[in-house]
């Protein structure tokens, strides 16, 4: 089975993060949960954002980054939203890594560099959802990568929600995290060992 380190949004790590964490490993995969907030979550996007500010975006990614170094090369880097800046980062630029699973967010490939010949990627997101299609262009970013590589899917979801598929959020969208989960597991399950 696949082994991954995934990355919590904004508002930490979550029991909806958690959760997640769980179906993939409920499948039998490895799963490492890098706690970048020492501890802290928040009720609102605004609040973990606010806070993400205040610590530093380059500290959170960083973090991020510093927790896979005691870790195998041969991962799968995920992230949500937030997360998704260690996760692509390592994906794109750490030896051995073995595929990337973007949620919410994507960033322009060139912030690493190029992307790396054979490592495959999925994007998900939401396709009315403005922090994802409008602010800061990362559905720009992903059909760029999409474009660049037969190695990248781009999965868009009918809504407007921000982490759609966190269940202890507002947001969750049942429907569409059940989709993503699968889609997940997929590419899990043909990266596997």
């Amino acid at each position: 089975m696949a082994e991954v380190v995934l990355y919590h949004h904004a508002q930490g790590l979550t029991e909806g993060v958690k959760a997640f964490a769980d179906e993939l490993r409920r499948a039998g995969h490895t799963v490492h949960l890098p706690d970048l907030y020492d501890g802290n979550t928040f009720g609102t996007l605004e609040e973990g954002l606010e806070y993400a500010r205040k610590t530093g975006f380059g500290v959170v990614k960083d973090r991020g980054v510093a927790a896979a170094d005691r870790l195998p090369e041969a991962l799968v880097y995920a992230g949500f939203s937030l997360g998704v800046m260690p996760a692509q980062e390592l994906t794109q630029t750490r030896p051995g890594a073995k595929g990337g699973l973007f949620f919410d967010s994507c960033l322009p490939a060139e912030e690493f560099g190029t992307w790396p010949d054979g490592v495959p990627v999925q994007i998900h997101g939401m396709d009315e959802d403005p922090f994802f299609t409008e602010e800061g262009g990362d559905l720009d970013a992903a059909r760029a990568l999409v474009a660049s590589t037969d190695q990248a899917e781009l999965f868009l979801y009918p809504g407007k929600d921000h982490l759609f598929a966190d269940s202890s959020l507002p947001g969750y969208n049942a429907e569409a995290a059940a989709l993503l989960t699968s889609r997940t597991l997929t590419f899990l399950e043909k990266l596997a060992d």
